[in-house]
């Protein structure tokens, strides 16, 4: 028989919901400094375009999306919703974010994304850019710890539109500027 303070968590959409609420008035939860022990695998997951899945089933509330996605954490290739007692295992098909739009204001492109956060484009949140096995262009952007959004198309073909010409690693690139930051898409020799 455990003893009371061992007794096994068993994790539920239900349980995690509960407690992500005490931080859901301040942001994302500092789940970097939680490390409980292990509970399992949720039958919850993301699909590539942002819908979160619970027991097979479109999570519909945005509200419960964005409570969810404030306990989300990453550890290498795996997502976890972690909470200060329990951690439980979930499925993300690409990436957990989608990043809807964006903004230009003094220098500086703010995206927001499907959950509501808005992150400014620059050294701590870099635009990475990868290609689909048919060669077309994937663009993400670190939002936190780890966690990336996929930026839209339209909000890529934006990102197109408003591209410069810059010299990076001795060459010419088509690419943007963002908090003094460039970020190359396209060396123009390619074009």
């Amino acid at each position: 028989m455990p003893k009371p303070d061992h007794i096994p968590v068993k994790p539920s959409a239900d349980s995690l919901a509960s407690a992500a609420q005490g931080f859901a008035k301040r942001g994302p939860a500092p789940v970097h400094l939680w490390n409980p022990d292990f509970c399992g695998d949720l039958d919850m997951r993301i699909a590539r375009d942002g819908t979160w899945f619970y027991l097979g089933t479109p999570i519909d509330r945005l509200p419960l999306v964005k409570l969810f996605s404030t306990i989300l954490k990453r550890e290498g290739d795996d997502y976890f919703l972690v909470t200060p007692v329990e951690k439980v295992g979930i499925t993300v098909e690409d990436v957990p974010f989608i990043a809807v739009d964006f903004t230009v204001a003094d220098g500086i492109i703010t995206f927001e994304t499907n959950v509501g956060d808005h992150v400014a484009l620059g050294a701590n949140h870099p635009l990475r850019l990868s290609h689909n096995k048919k060669g077309e262009p994937a663009p993400y952007i670190n939002v936190r710890a780890n966690l990336e959004a996929r930026i839209d198309r339209k909000s890529f073909y934006r990102l197109v539109d408003i591209a410069t010409e810059q010299m990076h690693q001795g060459e010419s690139w088509l690419g943007v500027l963002s908090g003094g930051e460039f970020f190359p898409f396209i060396r123009v020799a390619s074009l």
